[in-house]
């Protein structure tokens, strides 16, 4: 089984940058895609960004040219760039990997990021 971990999580206030990371460990053979998802309170959880095995990304509209996502196949992580972070970015993020057979995700728990003044 795949476990992943998430970081970087906090209080910023607008206008700030944040970095989360997911590491992941466990029961790995090959990962496929990797990304992260957010959701706030009262609303659905929405994708945010995504990046294959071969380093091809995508952002949604209303974070591109502010978030960037990343990842290290060495070590197994994906990185989520924030700047100019918005009170409505707000909500708990979660980074998810596939496997690149069978497409079946694997989520972490969850950090929570807070833009506030």
């Amino acid at each position: 089984q795949v476990q992943l971990v998430e970081s970087g999580g906090g209080l910023v206030r607008p206008g700030g940058s944040l970095r989360l990371s997911c590491a992941t460990s466990g029961n790995i053979f090959k990962i496929g895609d990797m990304g992260w998802y957010r959701q706030a309170p009262g609303k659905e959880r929405e994708l945010v960004a995504t990046v294959t095995s071969g380093g091809s990304i995508n952002c949604v509209d209303y974070v591109k040219g502010r978030f960037t996502i990343s990842r290290d196949n060495a070590k197994n992580t994906v990185y989520l760039q924030m700047n100019s972070l918005k009170p409505e970015d707000t909500a708990v993020y979660y980074c998810y990997a596939t496997g690149y057979w069978s497409g079946t995700y694997s989520w972490g728990q969850g950090t929570q990021v807070t833009v506030s003044s």
